[in-house]
């Protein structure tokens, strides 16, 4: 059986509550975008201009509610800057979650 990846769990759930989830609902639809950190090239600016290490993989507006999303397999763990950076949402009153599934995914949207 081949394994998921981290990258291919992110892309079903993008594809999900994009193309399936805010449309069915037709209400004021939510966003969920990526924030791509892991790229080297022009590394300093990136830092000079907000790059953090750490940072979720996406963040997800909906209904009010403004989520912090990183998404893992299911024997994957956050790094000690994923840590850092979920600590510090939480102190702030924001909500980080850790998703493993489409499944867990689905389940999360659809409980806000």
């Amino acid at each position: 059986m081949k394994s998921v990846t981290e990258s291919k769990i992110q892309q079903d759930c993008y594809v999900w509550f994009n193309n399936n989830h805010c449309l069915e609902k037709h209400e004021n639809r939510g966003i969920m975008f990526s924030v791509p950190n892991e790229s080297t090239q022009n590394q300093q600016r990136k830092v000079n201009t907000g790059l953090l290490s750490g940072v979720s993989d996406t963040i997800i507006v909906y209904k009010g509610v403004c989520m912090f999303v990183e998404f893992k397999t299911i024997t994957g763990a956050i790094s000690a800057n994923q840590n850092k950076f979920k600590e510090r949402i939480e102190k702030q009153g924001f909500k980080y979650y850790i998703v493993r599934s489409l499944d867990q995914f689905k389940k999360l949207i659809t409980e806000i």
